[in-house]
């Protein structure tokens, strides 16, 4: 262990009341059958992925091997305000209309249960308050661990589950309040974060870094060109990457890309789209829990140099309820002060020991 950091979760167990279930009675209309139509043509039956079951498996797996140095605090609920920096208010009544009823909200199968109102406003508060507490010298980082989702959440739309962009509400509340004039948003989520691009295309003060699996990969965005605009140019930076890439693909981009560019950029605070479907057992990518801890040492690095370890993270994908727990968990030990190890490639270590095992087997001098 390096020196013990402070670290803080933010967990609220009113996230867990957005539950959509396909079996439901939906609200009528054109998309539901549209919906409908998608799904009986499946060859199995469809359960919605994004389930209450993701949080249970982390704070679960929490409880049973806890870390030091990490403590749990609730969440709280975003106000219209907050939601208002991001999304426009014509959304907001939209989704708000929605509120203890179920209805799908586009074909990518985004819905919502009578409790997803909610739950999305306790998850974009959740992410406020994480961010407060590390400005506010609370805590040393943070990580909102929070449901739905909210990356592919554009200003006037929901999509790919999710409802209100968690991270894109936090960044804009640390800039209009909390005093940072610059914020810094990674996103390692095997999806690109199409909503978290569109809201800060053409922001100067906010550098959006998004390494994801390339399209047509859902959502189909982010190719390398998609820079941003006008005063904001240059502060767009897409890492597409190619399916199965893993571990030295993402330290290499994160190296090489991330950390000059963070560099020049300076952060007041650093924020990450924390998903964990890049692990192979989403079956998107190929990335490892020591890439995980590797990826986490090094946006760590980035805050220690330029904002005094100002880093909170907000949980994105990771649908395999096994590496999405252990992932998160590997991830809090690096906050808490593990040194993370270096990744190895994977399986030269079993070919190694293979090699040495057989050596000199079929040397023709060999008489055993």
């Amino acid at each position: 262990m390096a020196q013990q950091r402070d670290v803080t979760v933010f967990y609220d167990e009113r996230v867990l009341a957005h539950y959509p279930d396909s079996n439901m009675e939906f609200l009528p209309g054109r998309l539901d059958k549209r919906v409908r139509a998608i799904l009986s043509g499946l060859n199995v039956q469809w359960k919605y992925p994004e389930h209450p079951g993701r949080m249970t498996a982390i704070m679960d797996l929490l409880a049973r091997e806890p870390i030091p140095g990490v403590r749990i605090e609730p969440g709280k609920v975003a106000t219209l305000d907050q939601l208002s920096r991001v999304h426009t208010r014509s959304f907001l009544d939209d989704i708000f209309s929605l509120r203890n009823k179920s209805a799908w909200l586009d074909v990518d199968t985004t819905a919502v249960s009578p409790g997803s109102v909610e739950a999305a406003e306790v998850a974009a508060g959740t992410a406020i308050a994480a961010v407060e507490a590390v400005i506010e010298g609370h805590t040393g980082a943070a990580f909102a661990v929070v449901r739905p989702p909210g990356h592919h959440a554009e200003p006037v739309r929901a999509r790919g589950f999710c409802l209100f962009n968690n991270i894109a509400v936090a960044a804009a509340h640390a800039r209009d309040v909390l005093g940072c004039a610059r914020v810094l948003i990674v996103d390692w989520d095997a999806h690109h974060g199409n909503g978290t691009q569109d809201i800060f295309w053409a922001d100067p003060d906010t550098v959006f870094f998004d390494i994801h699996r390339a399209s047509p990969f859902y959502p189909g965005s982010g190719s390398l060109t998609d820079i941003g605009a006008g005063r904001g140019e240059g502060t767009t930076i897409n890492v597409p990457m190619p399916g199965g890439s893993g571990d030295e693909a993402y330290l290499k981009a994160m190296r090489e890309i991330l950390v000059p560019a963070a560099d020049y950029f300076k952060p007041d605070l650093v924020l990450v789209s924390a998903g964990f479907d890049a692990h192979w057992f989403d079956l998107a990518l190929n990335v490892t829990y020591e890439g995980f801890a590797a990826m986490t040492g090094i946006v760590q690095q980035i805050a220690d140099k330029h904002c005094n370890g100002r880093l909170v993270m907000v949980l994105e994908g990771g649908y395999n309820t096994e590496s999405l727990s252990r992932g998160v968990h590997t991830v809090l030990q690096v906050l808490a002060g593990s040194v993370p190890p270096e990744p190895k490639v994977y399986g030269i270590e079993a070919v190694a020991a293979a090699v040495e095992f057989h050596k000199g087997a079929f040397d023709p001098d060999n008489t055993g």
